[in-house]
């Protein structure tokens, strides 16, 4: 990408972030279609898990971009602990709900959807900004 004229790598940069925002928003549709669609708005409570889940890596890392890696750090630990309890929250919610009998299957699907388009948006955007030419996709 280095021979590329300047023009040319501001556009597929911003092509990139068209690709994640569109991402995020189908995302954020799947969500609430799983609610709108059986009228019945208890699936929304997967939300406050999006809400928790990057706290711990605002809170607990700080400029430290070391997650990937192994570790002696007591507080890293804590954050990827707390950040994997946050993503199984995000899918045992939904499988609970469905358990209980508060939600249907399709509701259930829409939510599992949505989760992984959400979590396939984050990991693009992790991608994108570990590299200063973005990583290709």
């Amino acid at each position: 990408m280095a021979d590329l004229p300047g023009h040319v790598r501001a556009c597929l940069h911003s092509g990139k972030l068209a690709f994640l925002a569109i991402l995020v928003s189908g995302g954020i549709v799947l969500q609430i279609l799983a609610c709108a669609l059986y009228d019945n708005w208890w699936p929304m409570l997967t939300v406050i898990m999006y809400v928790l889940l990057p706290m711990p890596l605002l809170f607990f890392t700080g400029s430290d971009s070391s997650l990937f890696t192994e570790s002696d750090s007591g507080w890293v630990n804590a954050t990827k602990f707390l950040t994997g309890a946050s993503s199984v929250g995000s899918i045992a919610i939904p499988a609970i709900l469905k358990h209980a009998g508060v939600i249907g299957w399709g509701a259930l699907a829409m939510e599992l959807s949505s989760f992984f388009v959400i979590v396939l948006s984050i990991m693009c955007y992790i991608g994108m900004s570990s590299d200063d030419e973005y990583m290709i996709l």
